[in-house]
């Protein structure tokens, strides 16, 4: 099997999701979000785009629901035992055999939790299923109960990051290489992709970002490449990506002479950005970290250029979006934890010069403070 982790950190996951299935009185967990169940058996596929259930009993009884492509996926990748396989068909409707399974196991009359927010189940789905459950059992969204728990990170999840963090470097030590006047966008975001694929690293959860120009100034991948100026900017979102676990990077690159405006802003970003590391502190809470943002960015007469959030958790993430909760924003009174782990991202976009400005980075929070998984420092980039 291609397992990541030990049968111990397994088991020690699934003493959790017990322990806190019992505080909230669930008999039954239904796990829709790939990261869940990755995170509790290993189960690595993107077959989550189809229907599909890992059931787990308080008792710790599992079965997977899902279509045949993943059966052997299941049993190569997942310490799951049993698997049960719902037939395509024209008007297959995979919550009648979600049905018939959970009677087999007899959860009727039961309290059962359930994963309404993920990407894993849409909401036609969703609509059966509810359905389905009306008169069966006692249902309520649990879509929190173990995303709370892959807050935190064991060892050997923080050593997956820290990898992670490597392959981020070496992928901004690529993109660095070739940046310059007429450098092609196309060969950045190719090399900084190889230098994640090259050295085992996996697919990132959503595309790499690339943007110069105008396009600098957006902060989501879209489709069209072009060749940088003499004098350019040229921003790059990505994660360096191991065992399916993400430590995220953000950089805005000037090519040529940096203006008047991007020296501005970029002191601006690394003044929030040190704001925020240095706020991420064990007991403090999310919002205290967004209030440093808002702060800095705000008394530099930014608050029109800025976003709303700055950052979020990092882990083990699938498609569509890297982006993992809890993210980083005003009023989450989340509370920071030894060995939670946060990307720290400051977005400046100024339409009205057109100057962008970046800075992100992934930090652990530990004991004495933020830790950086990447070596690289939050300098000025120049090319």
């Amino acid at each position: 099997m291609a397992l990541h982790f030990s049968a111990t950190e397994f088991a020690k996951r699934m003493e959790r999701l017990q322990a806190a299935m019992d505080e909230r009185k669930l008999d039954c967990m239904l796990l829709f979000a790939q990261e869940s169940m990755y995170w509790l058996t290993g189960y690595d596929t993107f077959g989550f785009c189809f229907f599909q259930c890992l059931v787990v009993k308080r008792s710790g009884e599992m079965v997977l629901l899902t279509r045949a492509p993943d059966l052997r996926q299941a049993r190569h990748t997942s310490n799951i035992e049993n698997v049960v396989i719902w037939t395509d068909r024209e008007g297959a409707d995979p919550t009648v055999d979600l049905h018939k399974l959970l009677g087999e196991l007899d959860l009727v009359g039961t309290r059962i939790g359930i994963e309404y927010n993920t990407a894993g189940l849409n909401g036609r789905r969703t609509r059966a299923l509810d359905a389905r459950l009306k008169a069966f059992a006692e249902t309520e969204d649990a879509s929190d109960l173990v995303e709370k728990l892959r807050m935190v990170k064991s060892s050997a999840e923080i050593s997956h990051i820290r990898k992670a963090g490597e392959l981020a470097d070496d992928a901004l030590d690529a993109a660095i290489e070739l940046a310059g006047p007429g450098a092609n966008e196309a060969e950045i975001l190719s090399a900084m992709q190889a230098a994640v694929l090259s050295k085992g690293g996996d697919y990132p959860g959503n595309p790499f970002i690339i943007g110069s120009g105008k396009d600098a100034l957006l902060c989501r991948y879209k489709s069209g490449r072009r060749k940088l100026s003499k004098n350019d900017q040229l921003t790059l979102e990505w994660a360096g990506v191991w065992a399916q676990y993400h430590a995220a990077m953000m950089r805005t690159i000037i090519v040529g002479k940096p203006t008047a405006r991007h020296l501005e802003l970029y002191e601006a970003a690394s003044a929030a950005l040190v704001a925020v590391r240095d706020t991420m502190v064990v007991g403090n809470t999310l919002s205290d970290m967004f209030a440093a943002h808002a702060r800095v960015l705000d008394d530099a007469g930014l608050v029109r250029h800025r976003l709303n959030a700055c950052g979020y958790s990092m882990g083990a993430s699938y498609a569509p979006c890297w982006m993992d909760r809890p993210m980083i924003y005003d009023g989450n009174t989340t509370v920071i934890e030894k060995n939670m782990v946060l990307f720290l991202h400051m977005i400046i976009a100024d339409s009205e010069t057109n100057t962008a400005m970046t800075l992100g980075q992934s930090y652990i929070a530990t004991a004495s403070g933020a830790d950086s998984v990447s070596r690289h420092e939050i300098d000025l980039i120049v090319r």
